[in-house]
Order: structure tokens, then sequence, then C-alpha cells
């Protein structure tokens, strides 16, 4: 075949797929119609899952297994538009790292929301002026956002899904700016993540912590004697030089962010499940309370605890284990908690996470 050939093949097979994609498109809004008299969710975190797992397993290449996922995720993103006009709310401003996780989950023909605090989050969306709300809950190097925690204990949403984003930092400043600079911008946790760069190459320099990387990197841009420690998006946005690359202290960096809702997603199959609890007064009273799991065979993934802010060196504990809360020996188990507990609180069973992005994905329009 020559080259006039492949073209006219190529064409003939971009004509298949576009009459398949709106095919697809005109199904899923179907499916959004019933799902709307039956007072149901929208968005299916469970079957979003199973969905990823099949075009895993259906993927023979050349292309990779994340190329597939990417170009799926804007087609889901597409079909949730035209079931409804989904709004999701972030932790902004834009280009935050909460704002590509959230680009990165819900693909960028939704609409976003921007808002100035994790408390915001929950509120938009307990209000009903959000669908979901994306919120980080932990990073690798610096441990859990306690804020985040803090907002389950009096809210009533649900967790519905997770993610995990690899955080790779860059150091940039104005094109013209100087070096080295006597001042770096940033946000706390950044601080943290690149505490062991910083004494070694900037030990001098003044760290001003602001709300997010995003205002470093605006205020950066105005600023000669100054750089920002952001993602490479941000420089991209505010055409801000990159002055150096990478500069977070661990090779696996990462944070895990929360999707929350209204609603708790049925069971995948790869579910993980969020409790907290209070325990009583007394000896082995935590012992107890975590006995139960071990002897259910259910793997628990994390625990965290935090102070009640209603009785001096009181507790709640926030537990995550594998399976969903409606698994027969997840059931029994939380039964056996709520009796034995002075407060157990269900903070959602959701898919197990994926890991999204990287340094050469390109995040969807919307920026």
């Amino acid at each position: 075949m020559n080259l006039d050939s492949y073209r006219q093949e190529i064409d003939q097979i971009d004509d298949q797929i576009i009459q398949l994609l709106n095919r697809r498109l005109r199904a899923a809004n179907e499916i959004g119609q019933i799902k709307t008299v039956q007072g149901q969710e929208i968005y299916s975190p469970e079957r979003e899952k199973k969905l990823i797992q099949r075009l895993d397993a259906l993927n023979s290449g050349p292309l990779s297994t994340a190329t597939i996922r990417a170009i799926y995720r804007e087609i889901m993103s597409a079909a949730l538009a035209l079931e409804k006009n989904l709004k999701i709310a972030f932790l902004g401003p834009e280009a935050t790292f909460c704002h590509q996780a959230s680009l990165l989950k819900f693909g960028s023909s939704l609409d976003y929301l921007p808002l100035a605090n994790i408390a915001d989050v929950f509120a938009e969306v307990e209000k009903g002026n959000a669908d979901y709300g994306v919120v980080p809950v932990e990073n690798s190097t610096e441990g859990v956002v306690t804020y985040t925690l803090d907002m389950f204990i009096l809210s009533e949403l649900k967790i519905c899904a997770e993610l995990y984003l690899p955080i790779e930092l860059d150091v940039m400043s104005a094109p013209n700016a100087n070096w080295p600079p006597q001042r770096v911008l940033s946000h706390p946790q950044v601080f943290g993540q690149c505490k062991e760069w910083l004494l070694r190459n900037l030990p001098n320099a003044e760290r001003i912590e602001l709300s997010s990387t995003t205002r470093a990197a605006q205020l950066a841009l105005d600023d000669p004697d100054a750089v920002a420690i952001a993602s490479r998006i941000a420089a991209q946005l505010y055409g801000l030089t990159i002055r150096e690359e990478r500069v977070q202290d661990s090779t696996i960096n990462m944070t895990r962010f929360l999707v929350v809702g209204r609603q708790q997603p049925k069971a995948s199959g790869h579910d993980k499940t969020s409790i907290l609890f209070s325990v009583k007064d007394r000896v082995g009273a935590l012992y107890d309370s975590l006995k139960p799991f071990m002897e259910a065979g259910i793997n628990l993934t994390r625990i965290e605890s935090r102070p009640s802010k209603r009785r001096a060196w009181q507790y709640f504990f926030f537990v995550d284990f594998l399976g969903h809360s409606d698994d027969p020996a997840v059931s029994e188990v939380l039964d056996g908690l709520s009796a034995s507990c002075d407060f157990v609180k269900l903070l959602g069973s959701f898919p197990q996470g994926e890991v999204v992005g990287g340094r050469d994905l390109r995040v969807p329009t919307g920026l």
C-alpha cells in the first residue's frame, strides 16, 4: 500500500470511530435518564473501576495502558456532561495539584469550581451547589492533611472515590529574575517536601508560606528577587522560567486525593472503606476495637488519630481497610464495632484508587 492508501484507510477508520463514539454517548445518555428517574447518582465510581479493568485486559497495544485510560477518561467525561452538567468543586485556585487531580479524575468536559479552602469544598457539595468535591487527604512525604480529616467529623458527605497523584515540584521565576533568589514562595506542605533541597541549594533565602503553589507562581512573576516552587503546569500557565526541576526530596512523592459526594458507591469488587470511631475510656479499648478486623482477615491500610475537640484527651480514630461495607465480613465487624465504641461513623466505601498523572502527561484543557 502507498501513502494515499493508508490515509484513505485512516479516514475510513475515523468515520467508524465518530459513529461509534456518538452511538456510545447516546446509550450513556439513555442510562443517565433512567438513573435520574430512579434517583440515582449519574457518576458511578464502581462502574468506572470495572470499565478501566476491562479496558486494561482488552488492550494488546501498541497503545499503552496509560494512553487508553487517558482517552477513555475524556470519553467518560463527555458522557457525564451529556447526562448531566456535573460541577466539581476543588481546593483552588486553578493549576494547583488538586485542580490537576480533579481534571485527571473527571476530564475536561465538566464544570469546575475552585474554592479557597477545604471547608468551602465540603459546604458547596453539601448545599448542592457542586455535585462532587476533590480534596487532598495525605502526602507520602508530609503525612495526613488534618483539616480534611476534621471535616469528616461533622460532615455527612461520603467518600466516593480516591486517586493518587505523583507530585513533582520545580523551582520557577520570572524570565529575567535574579539568581540566587532572596525569597522562596510556596505552600507550607511543599516546603516540607523540598526541605533537604532547600537546605543544600538555597539556605539563605527567606521562605514565604502561601495558600497554594499557584499563588506562589502568580507572585513570583512580578518579583525579580523571588522564585516559586510549584508544578510545571503553573510555570506554563503564568509564563515562568523553570530554574530547577524535580526538587522534591523523595522520588516517590505522592498525594492521595478523595472525591466526596452525597451518596456511597456500590461495591466494585476491589474496594476500600473509611470509618472513624472513638473508644470508651478503659484499658485495652483500642486493641479490642481493632482485633475483630484481624480475626476477620480484613487488611487495615491506615490508622490516624485526631483530637475530638470536644473533651481534653479524647480522640477520634480514622481507619481505612480493604473491602466494602456491604461485604458480609465487613458488615459483621462494623456491627460489632458499633456495640463496643462510643461513636462509629462510616465515611464511605469506594473503589480502590489508581495512580494518575506523571510528568509527561498532558492535563486536559481547562487550566
